[in-house]
């Protein structure tokens, strides 16, 4: 079965089309088709990247007239062009969504109807800069391909079993009973990570304890114990917690009450500022990219004390996630910063060698993906691990599929 996998961001549209069939294969398959889309960088063009499991690989900017004609014209490339890899688009099965918040309801993947959507829609509000771009997926992929089923995969879902002392925030009772509550994020890619470690540590994953730092424009760590997310460090929304690109993580509260008082900043300027214009852009003053900051901080302070306020605040929060699971098996690494930049995991892993946590230079530098970079004979073990969102996408489209008894 051909199976397209849409992965939405506020300013991003990832694409990637699988053909699975049954047995399935043990390691994440390479899709036959996979497109990026890109209109962070111009208000009036998308930048374009589209690859194939043939080796073609085609880069172009378009037009930016509307989202959906967009998403509509990068469809037609899997059916012409040099990128073509099937011969229409009746061809394809299902359309699995990666959608980020999921609420309390939704706790497991579920086939889209008009009561999903309207959930999802809201659910915006916990949500307003994913959420939104979720449902645009949706509706723009019913317009294209009429009554295809779809798929929603919720970044919420492996934290939805959070033991109430990690999900429940001090604050009135009544608001929790209103859905004020820790949600956590990143779910798709943390519930990943913790498989492929056990498999690439050749243990089972109900014996394992492992600490999965998801490192990429935005950062969130889960401590994972029997194969079950027991804490994760965003929260309500995906504010909270780790100092990521441009969003500030955890801070105090006190703060935002001051600005909005003393200072007279609207919610609406907060908002932006808080998650546009902190963590790596805000302290830097130069770029929310970790590629750029490593690049500057010889030469500007500024962006030596970004990196620094960084790996401070990531070895924090990895010692209350030790602190919560009892102990440590494994230091797991991954998305874009955790994957590619061995300067970041070095730094941490240094501030914890007291717990038994040492890498392996040599094997750090290589960046070697989906291998251990930890010695041998270390207690604890510390790995790099390339996340598969959409290959988990994908997947649970499988699953749902032949569970509801359609056939491939």
């Amino acid at each position: 079965m051909n199976i397209l996998v849409l992965n939405a961001g506020s300013s991003s549209q990832k694409m990637a089309l699988y053909h699975l069939t049954h047995p399935l294969p043990d390691r994440a398959a390479p899709p036959l088709w996979e497109a990026r889309l890109d209109w962070s960088y111009h208000a009036e063009k998308c930048e374009i990247e589209i690859k194939t499991h043939q080796g073609v690989n085609v880069q172009e900017s378009i037009a930016m007239v509307d989202r959906s004609i967009v998403l509509s014209e990068v469809l037609d490339r899997l059916y012409s062009g040099s990128t073509q890899v099937i011969q229409g688009l009746d061809e394809i099965d299902i359309v699995g969504h990666r959608v980020v918040h999921g609420g309390r309801d939704y706790r497991e993947s579920i086939m889209i109807d008009p009561q999903v959507k309207a959930e999802i829609d809201r659910l915006s509000c916990f949500a307003p800069i994913h959420n939104p771009a979720n449902l645009a997926g949706i509706v723009a992929i019913e317009k294209r391909l009429g009554n295809i089923p779809q798929v929603a995969v919720f970044d919420t879902a492996f934290h939805s079993d959070l033991p109430d002392v990690a999900k429940v925030y001090p604050l009135p009772y009544e608001w929790y009973e209103k859905g004020i509550q820790r949600y956590g994020f990143h779910g798709i890619s943390h519930e990943y990570c913790a498989h492929r470690s056990a498999e690439l540590l050749n243990c089972n994953l109900q014996d394992l304890r492992l600490i999965i730092c998801h490192l990429g424009n935005g950062c969130s760590l889960s401590a994972v114990r029997n194969g079950k997310s027991i804490d994760t460090t965003m929260g309500f929304t995906p504010l909270e917690g780790l100092m990521m690109g441009s969003r500030c993580g955890s801070i105090d509260p006190g703060i935002l009450i001051h600005l909005l008082g003393e200072e007279h900043y609207t919610v609406e300027q907060l908002d932006h500022l808080l998650n546009y214009e902190s963590g790596l852009q805000g302290l830097s003053g130069q770029s929310g990219d970790m590629r750029q900051i490593l690049e500057a901080i010889a030469h500007n302070s500024r962006a030596k004390l970004a990196f620094e306020v960084y790996i401070y605040r990531l070895r924090a929060y990895i010692g209350a996630m030790l602190a919560n699971l009892g102990g440590l098996d494994a230091l797991v690494f991954t998305a874009g910063v955790g994957e590619h930049q061995p300067l970041v995991r070095s730094a941490v892993c240094e501030g914890l060698g007291f717990l038994g946590i040492q890498i392996d230079a040599d094997r750090n530098l290589t960046q070697a993906i989906d291998q251990m970079i930890s010695p041998e004979e270390s207690p604890i073990k510390v790995l790099v691990v390339k996340t598969q969102e959409d290959w988990a996408i994908a997947l649970e489209c499988f699953k749902l599929w032949n569970g509801n008894g359609i056939c491939v």
